[in-house]
């Protein structure tokens, strides 16, 4: 029997899966729907029917499962819903309103109404404790035990579940820290214990402590999350070791996840943008725009040279977080956001959404608020009577009296009104790739939009069109490539250490002795994860600053041992990433290593993309149907043609409007513009000259 790699994106709405057969290099695609509830389900179940699926004669199908990784967001919506667990935090003395103070910035500069997000942990469950650590690793002052034990027996007597202690230069020196983890075990050894030297050991003291907090606020909910995943799992047969995936795009062992599950807080998102990098490669496209829409939000990033920029730290929710991650930048619009009138009497959509349950209100399941999904339905570009190729039944009578519910209050008609939410999430859409283009000084116009996700393929026309881009690349299974991108990725961890020193000769000794502590910390991840030599890679940046600058840029440290050349090279590296982001080079300037980053990577054996011959321009055997479609362009319905994605073979070509139709999503074809599909069975839309 055939071994299989099987990879599960569980998204807000759909879980997807995404099954690999190892001897025969094919690939097979399954989709159900999410269960909020509790997400373990609809994983369980989708793994169930996949494998069904693809090995009907095996009595227990899961036994042929060889490697299963899978992306989350239970972290995410934990934190968007503020459902974390009651925590309790322990810090330095002095710094105990430090989570309320921040860095005294307002979250919109110009917005005097604008709230901040909610503080984790309440004032009364932070404890401070004397002990000082000075910057350069001498104690000023030894850790006060007894207080410390003090602060244990109140957090457990106030019942919190989690609690997090970071202290002033922990990250330098952490004997304090290791000695307060071992009090608290001492007193509460039920409980999830988070300690900053482990989660986020480099400095700025606000951004550490946010990560630690966020750490211990999450860590039961995804702890609890997996003890329900993993009997579920073995219930099924599946004997492999399952994996999570991380925000900067690797994956960890499940254990790992349940420590860490701050590095989870991007899990979803980054296995697309991994799987975005492998087909834009074999697709001859290097310089990319994700565009991934689902049920709830959009992700975007973009790639420059077939490569992702990690950041060391975001803001995700308005909580900053000090762990590597794919710059991946977020919006509120998706296929579940819903429509509404504001106070000022004009039509928004999102971030709202109606999520898997309820759904949109074409679903039938008591919401009466339209989302994006009901306009798609009403304007015929989703198909008016099921989604998921027949397995899911929609309304579209439903969806016509919510948004002419809509209408009647803008004074429009409705199929203004339907067109009019998508324009606004179109509009929105394009607000976010300008954030992580144009405002960095990339033109969207010299990019590729690949688009995926559930929804991504039915709203990229439009938005390269808003953005003037000329081409769009939408993968063979689009619905799915966050789970696909689970079999094209490897194990990653990684490590840092902050050692602020000049990038001149004088710190080569202290910057080789920074790196072989962070090897030794990656070799000992390497034997964790029972890892071969063969399979080992490690890569090394480092973070670098002018002297009094606030933010730090990531340079890549030249391969080989630290030499007077390698401060040379990194100085020469940093100068033409800063003229690169800022515009200029201050030459004259001394030039600051901030924090030392290594990247370890496990390679493992990756799912293969394969290609076709080409089969002819004509696509007319692939054309099942046609369908009204309502264009803004003509104001009115027009007849369209609608072709079957899995009838689409290499070297075929049509133009629009047209309509590609399959299981997991559908993709618009505007007039002017023509479509072709290329010998991997991507299909790309490009502008007609």
């Amino acid at each position: 029997m055939a071994r299989w790699r099987v990879g599960v994106d569980s998204g807000g709405t759909f879980t997807d899966i995404c099954l690999f057969d190892e001897d025969e290099g094919r690939v097979e695609v399954w989709k159900v729907s999410s269960t909020p509830d509790d997400p373990s389900r609809g994983i369980a179940q989708g793994v169930e029917e996949g494998m069904r699926r693809v090995a009907p004669d095996s009595p227990v199908p899961g036994k042929l499962v060889s490697y299963f990784g899978h992306g989350t967001t239970v972290a995410t919506n934990a934190l968007i819903q503020h459902r974390g667990v009651k925590t309790g935090l322990v810090t330095t003395d002095g710094f105990r309103d430090l989570l309320e103070i921040g860095r005294q910035k307002r979250p919109d500069l110009y917005d005097m109404q604008a709230d901040k997000p909610p503080t984790l942990v309440s004032r009364d469950l932070r404890h401070e404790v004397p002990e000082r650590v000075m910057h350069d690793g001498r104690i000023d002052k030894p850790l006060d035990e007894a207080r410390m034990r003090e602060a244990a027996k109140a957090l457990k007597a106030a019942g919190v579940k989690a609690v997090a202690v970071s202290f002033l230069y922990g990250f330098i020196r952490p004997e304090h820290e290791q000695r307060a983890i071992e009090i608290l075990r001492e007193e509460m050894p039920d409980v999830f214990l988070s300690v900053g030297h482990e989660v986020a050991p480099e400095f700025r003291e606000f951004e550490r402590l946010s990560t630690v907090v966020l750490n211990a606020y999450l860590g039961p909910v995804m702890h609890r999350y997996i003890e329900r995943l993993t009997p579920r799992l073995r219930d099924l047969g599946v004997e492999a070791t399952p994996h999570l995936t991380q925000s900067n795009g690797g994956v960890i062992g499940f254990s790992t996840a349940a420590r860490m599950p701050v590095r989870a807080v991007l899990s979803g998102p980054s296995t697309g943008v991994v799987g975005a990098q492998a087909v834009g490669a074999l697709a001859g496209f290097n310089d990319l725009i994700t565009f991934d829409m689902g049920g709830t939000s959009t992700d975007v990033a973009l790639l420059n040279q077939g490569e992702c920029k990690l950041t060391a730290e975001a803001m995700v929710h308005g909580y900053p977080i000090k762990a590597p991650m794919l710059d991946i930048h977020t919006v509120g619009a998706g296929g579940g956001s819903i429509a509404y009138i504001d106070a000022g009497g004009l039509l928004k959509v999102g971030p709202r959404s109606c999520g898997a349950d309820p759904g949109p209100v074409c679903y039938d399941r008591g919401n009466t608020e339209p989302a994006t999904t009901d306009a798609n339905v009403v304007l015929q570009t989703l198909n008016p009577e099921y989604l998921l190729g027949g397995r899911m039944k929609i309304r579209q009578d439903l969806a016509r009296q919510a948004i002419g519910r809509l209408a009647d209050q803008l004074g429009l008609s409705l199929m203004d009104t339907a067109q009019g939410i998508i324009s606004v999430v179109t509009a929105n859409m394009a607000r976010a790739i300008r954030v992580i283009s144009v405002q960095r000084g990339y033109d969207p116009r010299d990019y590729t939009l690949m688009a995926f996700g559930g929804a991504g393929p039915l709203h990229a026309a439009r938005l390269a069109r808003e953005l003037d881009m000329k081409r769009v690349l939408v993968p063979r299974n689009p619905g799915i490539l966050c789970a696909m991108g689970l079999l094209l990725t490897d194990l990653r961890a990684d490590f840092a250490s902050t050692r602020l020193m000049p990038a001149t000769q004088e710190s080569v000794d202290d910057v080789a002795r920074a790196f072989v502590a962070l090897e030794k910390q990656a070799h000992e991840w390497f034997a964790h994860e029972e890892i071969a030599e063969v399979d080992q890679h490690i890569k090394r940046t480092a973070d670098m600053r002018y002297a009094g600058q606030n933010y730090e840029l990531a340079v890549p440290l030249p391969a080989g041992p630290v030499t007077p050349q390698t401060l040379a090279a990194l100085a020469a590296g940093f100068a033409e990433t800063h003229k690169q982001r800022y515009g200029f080079v201050a030459e004259d300037e001394p030039v600051q290593l901030v924090t030392l980053r290594l990247e370890a990577a496990g390679r493992v054996r990756k799912a293969e993309l394969k290609s076709y011959p080409d089969a002819g321009p004509d696509a007319s055997a692939a054309i099942v149907g046609e369908r009204e479609v309502w264009f803004p362009e003509s104001g009115a319905f027009v007849k369209t043609p609608l072709y079957s994605r899995d009838k689409l073979r290499p070297g075929n070509r049509f133009v629009g409007p047209a309509i590609v139709e399959q299981m997991d999503t559908t993709t618009v074809v505007l007039p002017g513009m023509h479509a072709r599909v290329d010998a991997t069975l991507n299909l790309i839309l490009e502008v007609s000259e």
